[in-house]
């Protein structure tokens, strides 16, 4: 199961998670276009490979293994995916 980010991220859209992706699969970074109106940041559930590396930089804990994301945010593993179409 991937990572999914969750509501503390709204507002908030700190990149270290992207810098922290060894596979790039976190997004928008800073560098697109896309950023400044993006109400969050998204992993793409394809694409990660489940290892981690996002969890630990996150200022505002928003990141959880898709097992492990409280019920109360559930439907933001539907939200990532849908931000790449999936």
């Amino acid at each position: 199961m991937a990572y999914v980010i969750a509501e503390p991220c709204i507002g908030t859209k700190d990149t270290a998670c992207v810098d922290a992706c060894p596979v790039d699969c976190i997004h928008p970074s800073k560098r697109e276009s896309e950023y400044e109106t993006a109400q969050q940041l998204y992993i793409d559930p394809v694409e990660c490979i489940d290892c981690g590396a996002c969890v630990p930089v996150c200022p505002v804990s928003a990141i959880f293994a898709g097992d492990d994301l409280p019920d109360k945010w559930k439907q933001y593993a539907e939200i990532n995916a849908k931000h790449y179409g999936r």
